[in-house]
């Protein structure tokens, strides 16, 4: 079997599902479900899900990064290089500095018939080249903005070459859809968590005491909306830039338009649970979490646009406004 590797961003033939097939081979070496794989391929679950399925081509850039997440070499999933032993799955945690987990060992490269694959290998304890790559991006879009920060800068951050990051990411585009994904996917994995501690506090309250949980978690919501640590910050200035994006692409756009549904679904999850314990007043649950994510969007613009002492809008200030909204506008007995 041939198949030309090509440029980062060109597509794979995989007429057979071979591909496919030895993809699969490696989301289930990982132990992981296909939608934590995606996760930590930096990688639309949707996506991978047609890649799989035959209805969509991987990428040469995404077979990368694949074979980061699997410890195996590219060509291998090409049909080039002999089958691999399993190898340890990395560790998705974030790494404690901007150079950790930088690569010490050589770049091997991998033949097929057509062309050489270079394959970095990392350390796996930061969850990989790409996430370290797709970390250092969020954290110098947030400090500079998306168009001043060159792929050089992300390079030297990764303590990298430019053909590193092409080669996981064939262009500016692929970086920003990484970055803004990877947001997503950090804000997603707190507020699940926050729902899953909720539902234990549900199940061992009183009813009479579990009354007040909806009202409980919509506050805890909006606290993890507030931009008070530097990592909230970072997300809500990673935010800003995809705005300016979405009215331009349509990729970034649907991006947009996905994770806005899936926060807005929340918040009326949670207010519809409110109405039912009595502790929210009759209203329409979609139509007020509309309200209350554009108020908690329209507040943190303010907050990250105030210089510090210039007596613009303070963090207190939104978390106050917001807490206001919930007391006057929602709650069964204003307060």
């Amino acid at each position: 079997m041939q198949h030309q590797a090509g440029s980062p961003g060109s597509r794979v033939p995989d007429a057979g599902g071979d591909v496919a097939e030895r993809v699969r081979q490696v989301i289930g070496e990982a132990g992981c479900s296909q939608r934590e794989f995606a996760r930590r391929i930096v990688m639309d679950p949707s996506k991978l899900s047609r890649s799989l399925s035959g209805s969509r081509r991987f990428t040469v850039a995404e077979l990368a990064r694949i074979a980061d997440a699997g410890r195996i070499d590219a060509g291998w999933l090409l049909g080039a290089g002999p089958t691999p032993s399993p190898g340890p799955t990395p560790n998705p945690r974030p790494a404690t500095s901007p150079g950790a987990g930088r690569a010490a060992a050589p770049v091997p490269q991998v033949k097929s018939r057509t062309r050489s694959v270079a394959v970095a290998r990392t350390d796996a304890s930061d969850g990989g080249r790409p996430l370290q790559i797709v970390r250092e991006t969020v954290r110098l879009i947030a400090e500079h903005g998306f168009h001043a920060v060159r792929v050089s800068d992300i390079a030297a951050a990764c303590d990298t070459s430019t053909a590193a990051i092409h080669y996981h990411f064939p262009g500016r585009a692929e970086l920003l859809e990484a970055a803004v994904r990877w947001c997503m996917d950090e804000d997603t994995a707190r507020r699940a968590a926050l729902s899953r501690a909720s539902g234990s506090a549900r199940a061992e309250e009183t009813p009479s005491a579990g009354a007040a949980t909806a009202d409980r978690e919509l506050r805890q919501l909006i606290a993890l909306q507030t931009p008070r640590t530097e990592q909230q910050r970072r997300q809500w200035l990673v935010w800003l830039d995809l705005w300016a994006e979405a009215a331009r692409s349509t990729a970034v756009g649907r991006l947009h338009a996905d994770f806005y549904r899936q926060w807005r679904r929340t918040v009326a999850d949670v207010i519809r649970r409110g109405i039912a314990q009595g502790v929210f007043r009759t209203v329409d649950p979609e139509f007020s979490a509309l309200r209350l994510t554009a108020l908690i969007d329209g507040l943190a613009t303010q907050v990250l646009a105030a210089a510090p002492g210039e007596g613009g809008t303070t963090v207190d200030d939104m978390y106050a406004a917001l807490i206001a909204y919930v007391d006057t506008e929602l709650a069964a007995e204003p307060r």
